[in-house]
C-alpha cells in the first residue's frame, strides 16, 4: 500500500488559505473533518475531502493543515491503516493514547500569536463548533467559518453528488406509516413546546418517511433534509426522483390530503436560506428544535434565543427501538435464504449475500484479512495488499449486508489448519469477553459505556487489550452504526439500553504484523426474567441476532467455565436448530453436515 503523495496538494490548499477570493482575511489553519453536511460516519465520493488531502480513506479522523505542519487525528482502529496511507507531510495523531495532544491544543502550540482557523461550517457540527471555539478564544485564536470549502477548490475532478433512485417500504417493513410518525413526532414537539424540528441525519430522513436509497455506498440513504412544523412537512431533495410514480404513490404527493400531512417538496440546497426565513419569522419563546450534532451553518440560520438543542432527536430514539415487524425483519435477515485469496473470499461471501431473498447491497465494505493484514483493524483487501489465505495463519472476515427486511454485520475469526497456543489462547479470551456482553444481566437505565469493560475483563487480566469500541448501534434496513446506543468505553452520551434496541457485540485482539482476532454478533435487548426485582426498574439481557458457529478448534476449553461452555453449546445448539431447518428445507445436506460438525458440544479436556 503505497502512500498518497500530497506535497502539491498541500502547497495549493496553503495558497488558497490566504487567498482573497476564498477568505475574507488568511486563515492560518484549515480543518477538514471526515464527514459530510449530515454528519454521517460513511459518506459519499464527492464528500472524501480529508481522503484527498491527505491518503487516508478510513471512515474516521480530522485532517488540520497550517502554514508549516499537516496532522491527521484518528482512533486505534485505523493507526496502522493511516500510518501506511499517508506520506511524510503528514503527523499521525494516535487518539486515545496519554501523549496525543488535543485538535485544540496542537493548534495552540503550533500557531503564530492571534491566528484565525477556518471550517466549512457546513461539515462541522455545532457542539464541535462550540467546543473547538472556546477553547481557541481563550488562547487569543479564532475559530472562522470559510463559505466556500476549499478543498473543492483545488480538487479538480471531484466526483458529481449521487442522485440515484428511492425505494419505498410498506408496513409489513416497516410496522408505522410515515403519516403515524408524524403525528408521533408533533407530540414529542408538543410536549417540549417547540413549533419545528429540523431533520438533518441522512437516516433519520429515510425513517421518518419510510423511504430509502443509494446515495451513499453501503447505507440505504439518500441526500435530504427535512423541516417539520405543526401544520407543514417540508422535504428538501434534488433530482427527478420525486416524479416516480412509486415515490408519489408512497408520499401521497398527487392526493387530497389534511393540509397538516402535504408534503412540500423543496430544492435540496435552499435548506439554508429556508432555515433563515423561519427563524426571521419566529416570536418570542417559539423554538425550533435541532439536534446538536447538526451543522454550524444551519444551527446558526436559527438566532439562539429561540433554538432548542439536544444531543439525541426522538427520532433518533424511536429508530433506535425496534418495533415487532423491525424485529421480526431483522430476525429473518439474520438467516441464509439463500447460500483463494482476501479479496476472492470477499467477493465469494458478497456472492452469497447477493442471492438472499430482499437483498439490496453490502452494509460495509467486506473485511477479508489473513495473516498481519488481519491486525489492521479496518482493514480493505486491494490488490498490492492481497495476500493468500492459509494453513498456517488466522483469517478474519467481518462483512454484513442492507436487507430490505433489516441490516447485518457480523465477523468470525477462524484457522484453516492448526492454530498455535498463542493464538488459542489469545481467541479464547476474546470469546470470553463476547460471552460477558451477550449474557449479561443488567437494570433497565443501564447505558451501554457500562457493558465494555466485561468484554475486556478476561484480556485485560492477561494484560491485553483492544482499540476500538465492543459495539455500535445497527440499523433496520439503515445505517450499519446508528446511535444512540452502543457499548464503548470511548463515550459517556449515550442513552440507555432498552428493549428493542439492536447493537453488536465485537470484542477483539490485533497483534501487529502477525495477527487478528475478532467475534461479532449482532444482538438485540430484550426484557430478562430475574429472581428478584430491586425497586421495580425490570432487568434486560441480550439475545443473539447472528447465528453463524464459532469455530471451536480456536478455543481452548480449559479456559473456559462451565457457564461459558454452556453458552456456547447453547448459542451453537440455536445455530443447529434455526440454520439447520433452514438448510433442510432448502435441501443442501452438505452444507446441513458442516453445520452439524461445526456445533458439536464444548467437552472440558481433563
Amino acid at each position: 500500500m503505497s502512500p498518497k503523495i500530497t506535497t502539491e496538494l498541500l502547497k495549493q490548499l496553503r495558497q488558497v488559505m490566504k487567498s482573497p477570493k476564498y477568505v475574507q482575511e488568511p486563515v492560518q489553519a484549515y480543518i477538514v473533518p471526515s464527514g459530510d453536511a449530515h454528519q454521517s460516519e460513511y459518506i459519499a465520493p464527492c464528500d472524501c475531502r480529508r481522503a484527498f488531502i491527505s491518503g487516508f480513506d478510513g471512515s474516521a479522523g480530522t485532517a488540520i493543515v497550517t502554514e508549516q505542519h499537516a496532522a491527521m487525528w484518528t482512533d486505534g482502529r485505523y493507526f496502522l491503516q493511516a500510518a501506511h496511507q499517508m506520506d511524510n507531510n503528514w503527523t499521525l495523531m494516535k487518539m486515545g493514547l496519554k501523549d496525543t495532544p488535543t485538535q485544540e491544543d496542537w493548534l495552540v502550540s503550533v500557531l503564530p500569536e492571534g491566528s484565525k482557523v477556518g471550517v466549512d461550517p457546513f461539515i462541522i457540527p455545532a457542539d464541535q463548533w462550540k467546543r473547538m471555539s472556546k477553547a481557541l478564544r481563550s488562547a487569543g485564536h479564532d475559530l472562522v467559518p470559510v463559505k466556500e470549502n476549499l478543498i473543492d477548490t483545488i480538487w479538480t475532478d471531484c466526483p458529481q453528488r449521487p442522485c440515484k433512485a428511492l425505494i419505498t417500504l410498506d408496513l409489513s417493513y416497516t410496522g408505522v406509516s410515515w403519516r403515524d410518525k408524524i403525528v408521533a413526532l408533533r407530540s414529542k414537539m408538543a410536549e417540549r413546546k417547540v413549533l419545528w424540528f429540523v431533520v438533518t441525519a441522512l437516516d433519520e430522513v429515510a425513517w421518518l418517511f419510510n423511504l430509502r436509497g443509494s446515495d451513499v455506498e453501503y447505507n440505504p440513504v439518500f441526500f435530504a433534509y427535512a423541516v417539520i412544523g405543526m401544520n407543514t412537512i417540508r422535504l428538501f431533495i434534488d433530482g427527478d426522483r420525486m416524479t416516480d410514480p412509486a415515490v408519489r404513490e408512497h408520499l401521497q404527493l398527487d392526493s387530497t390530503l389534511e393540509p397538516e400531512f402535504k408534503i412540500q417538496v423543496m430544492p435540496y440546497g435552499s435548506i439554508l436560506s429556508e432555515l433563515q426565513a423561519v427563524g426571521a419569522g419566529l416570536s418570542p419563546k417559539e423554538k425550533v428544535w435541532l439536534s446538536d450534532k447538526a451543522s454550524y451553518a444551519l444551527t446558526e440560520a436559527i438566532p439562539k434565543a429561540y433554538r432548542y438543542l439536544t444531543p439525541y432527536t426522538p427520532i433518533c430514539i424511536a429508530k433506535a427501538v425496534k418495533n415487532a415487524s423491525e424485529t421480526e425483519g431483522m430476525r429473518r435477515a439474520h438467516v441464509p435464504k439463500g447460500t483463494v485469496t482476501e479479496i476472492i473470499a470477499a467477493d465469494k461471501a458478497e456472492e452469497f449475500r447477493s442471492q438472499q431473498k430482499d437483498f439490496v447491497e453490502l452494509s460495509f465494505a467486506t473485511i477479508s484479512s489473513t495473516g498481519p493484514n488481519g491486525a489492521i483493524i479496518h482493514y480493505k483487501p486491494v490488490p498490492e495488499t492481497n495476500r493468500t489465505l492459509s494453513v498456517n495463519e488466522i483469517y478474519l472476515l467481518d462483512s454484513g449486508a442492507q436487507y430490505k427486511d433489516g441490516t447485518t454485520d457480523v465477523t468470525r475469526t477462524m484457522h484453516f489448519g492448526t492454530p498455535s497456543a498463542y493464538e488459542k489462547e489469545c481467541f479464547t479470551y476474546v470469546l470470553k469477553g463476547h460471552i460477558a456482553v451477550s449474557a449479561a444481566i443488567f437494570p433497565n437505565g443501564t447505558k451501554g459505556h457500562l457493558l465494555d469493560s466485561f468484554a475486556r475483563s478476561a484480556l485485560w487480566d492477561c494484560g491485553l487489550d483492544y482499540l476500538h469500541g465492543t459495539g455500535h448501534g445497527v440499523g433496520s434496513f439503515l445505517n450499519v452504526h446508528e446511535g444512540p446506543c452502543g457499548i464503548s468505553y470511548k463515550t459517556f452520551a449515550d442513552e440507555p439500553l432498552e428493549a428493542g434496541m439492536v447493537v453488536s457485540d465485537e470484542p477483539g485482539y490485533y497483534e501487529d504484523g502477525s495477527f487478528g482476532i475478532r467475534i461479532e454478533n449482532v444482538v438485540l435487548v430484550i426484557p430478562a426474567e430475574t429472581k428478584y426485582n430491586f425497586k421495580n426498574r425490570g432487568s434486560l439481557t441480550f439475545e443473539p441476532l447472528t447465528l453463524v458457529p464459532i469455530q471451536t478448534k480456536m478455543i481452548d476449553v480449559n479456559l473456559l467455565t462451565q457457564k461459558e461452555r454452556n453458552w456456547v453449546n447453547d448459542y451453537h445448539q440455536k445455530c443447529r436448530e434455526v440454520i439447520g431447518a433452514e438448510l433442510e428445507r432448502q435441501g443442501r445436506h452438505e452444507a446441513l453436515r458442516w453445520l452439524i460438525q461445526e456445533t458439536e458440544p464444548l467437552i472440558r479436556v481433563q
